[in-house]
This record gives C-alpha cells, structure tokens and sequence, in this order.
C-alpha cells in the first residue's frame, strides 16, 4: 500500500504518476474519498484509488 494523498490532494494540483511516466504531467480534478479524478497529458482524464498508485505532488515556479 503506498502512503495515502488522498488526505492533502486538491483540485488545481500537479501529480505524475512515477510508475507511468509517459502519462506525463497531470492535474488533480477532483479528490472525493479516496478517489482521485487527474488529467494527464498524455493520458487524459483518469479516476484513480489513492490506496493503490503512487502519486508524486510537483511544484511548478
């Protein structure tokens, strides 16, 4: 089980995937209960168990 984000993911933030980099850089849309709705780049829009992906929190200057 990998930590759980789900407790300070938002919607506006940046998340890639460290597992999937080809998805590229993606953008939380949404966080309810554990389900994590992200569009990616490279991917598109994805809802995601924060119990079961990793999920990397990146900071954008």
């Amino acid at each position: 089980m990998h930590d759980d984000l789900s407790t300070i993911l938002e919607p506006g933030m940046f998340v890639r995937a460290p597992d999937t980099p080809d998805w590229g850089l993606g953008q939380v849309q949404s966080n309810i209960g554990g389900k994590i709705t992200v569009n990616f780049e490279n991917e598109g829009k994805l809802v995601l168990d924060a119990r079961h992906i990793r999920l990397n929190i990146v900071y954008l200057d």
